[in-house]
């Protein structure tokens, strides 16, 4: 599930500044992996693996945008690991919209000691997405190993975030989640699931659905490209799931991008979801009409 991923100083606006890190849960109340949180590069993104302390990371507007709306972004990376750069860059990007923007940590499985950090569990998944997108078969995606912690993680930076919007200066009612790949499972997860910790809003990009939706679910935007090579057609799922449930959604299958294009420039038009999810935001009046809107493209 990973791309290269071109990301440098010029994603992140000059109004946006991130605030210090807030763990999501009292020290000592979570149990420790075996082996400590690391970084590491693979495939020009870094990664963040083996962690256990969650937290959000909160990047705020610094110039008088600020809208009110705020998106928690989740990373991507099998619940494995967490590509944290993208998500970080993804949220400056949100920041010079006006958007209070939170990167959530959340927990990942234990990865083993070597380079690519693929532990048998994640093989044993990945194998079985593989098969699914070979056969063409819509058949049910397992649930990963380390996702009930990560979408519990999920619904506690929710509950935090409505319970302390006041301290950001954010809007409870207008609360969103940001998925990429096994993040964007985490947002659906949350997207039907209770109403106490389901976002307002949700983008799910080259993600996937299992449970049914309900009528009140969050409304969503849904993008992907024709050719993911591990989840080719669960976006178009996704949105019709959503549509027969009678609730708003908004899909984009770009013709081409791979799984994982994030922010990285391709020549596609894959390149240009952010314009499209922040014309979806504007249209649902979660940012300003006067955003500046030179600043979607970097």
């Amino acid at each position: 599930m990973l791309r290269t991923l071109a990301l440098c100083a010029a994603l992140v606006p000059l109004g946006a500044m991130a605030d210090p890190v807030i763990p999501l849960y009292p020290e000592g109340s979570v149990a420790p992996l075996n082996r400590p949180e690391s970084q590491d590069r693979v495939e020009g993104e870094m990664f963040v693996f083996n962690v256990s302390t969650p937290a959000l990371e909160v990047v705020r507007p610094t110039d008088g945008s600020a809208s009110g709306t705020a998106v928690i972004v989740t990373p991507g990376g099998g619940f494995v690991g967490l590509a944290y750069e993208q998500s970080l860059a993804v949220a400056h990007r949100l920041a010079g919209l006006g958007v209070t923007a939170f990167v959530l940590k959340y927990r990942t499985i234990e990865s083993p000691d070597d380079g690519m950090h693929m532990p048998e569990a994640h093989i044993k998944e990945m194998d079985v997405l593989m098969q699914r997108a070979k056969t063409g078969q819509p058949a049910e995606v397992p649930i990963f190993a380390g996702e009930p912690a990560a979408v519990e993680d999920g619904r506690r930076a929710m509950s935090l975030l409505r319970d302390r919007a006041a301290d950001w200066g954010i809007d409870p009612t207008r609360i969103g989640l940001l998925g990429f790949s096994s993040g964007a499972f985490l947002a659906a997860d949350l997207a039907v699931g209770g109403a106490a910790t389901r976002p307002d809003f949700v983008a799910l990009l080259y993600g996937g659905l299992r449970d049914p939706v309900p009528v009140d679910a969050s409304p969503a935007f849904i993008a992907a490209a024709a050719d993911d090579a591990f989840l080719p057609g669960d976006s178009l799922r996704t949105y019709t799931a959503w549509r027969q449930a009678g609730v708003p959604a908004e899909l984009h299958i770009y013709e081409n991008g791979g799984h994982g294009f994030g922010l990285s420039h391709q020549g596609k038009t894959s390149d240009h979801w952010f314009a499209d999810l922040s014309a979806w935001l504007s249209a649902r009046g979660l940012i300003g009409a006067g955003a500046d809107l030179r600043k979607i493209e970097g």
